[in-house]
């Protein structure tokens, strides 16, 4: 037995369960950047980062608005319905989901992309300032 499998994994029936459900909390890179820009585009990319860093670069069509200034005034032009996708610098970073927190504190529904900015480049993708 290794480290690995010292602890059992789930049942197929749990681990299905527990993977059907991840998804609906979040989305990756290429996910995102398959549909940026397209009609199938249904959600609104937020980098929650921050000013400074967004004008520094950012994924392209993504809307500046930090994690600590989500606030139901800022949300007003956006209809209830419209699903955020929030990004910050990276998996070492936890703007994306404190974003997606408040989002979901004001009824908004949300996912994050946990790679961020950091993922976005890992997959060869750019940023634009």
């Amino acid at each position: 037995m290794s480290i690995v499998t010292e602890v059992a994994p789930a049942a197929s029936e749990e681990a299905l369960a527990h993977f059907e459900r991840s998804l609906r909390f979040e989305t990756d890179c290429w996910d995102v950047h398959s549909v940026l820009g397209t009609p199938e585009q249904d959600f609104v990319l937020l980098d929650v980062r921050g000013t400074e860093s967004y004008a520094r670069g950012h994924i392209p069509g993504a809307v500046d608005l930090a994690h600590r200034k989500i606030i139901a005034s800022k949300l007003a032009d956006y209809p209830p319905t419209t699903v955020f996708v929030t990004y910050c610098a990276g998996p070492h970073c936890n703007g994306a989901a404190r974003a997606a927190i408040r989002l979901a504190r004001l009824g908004r529904p949300v996912k994050i992309m946990p790679g961020g900015v950091t993922g976005w480049l890992d997959e060869g993708f750019t940023l634009v300032a």
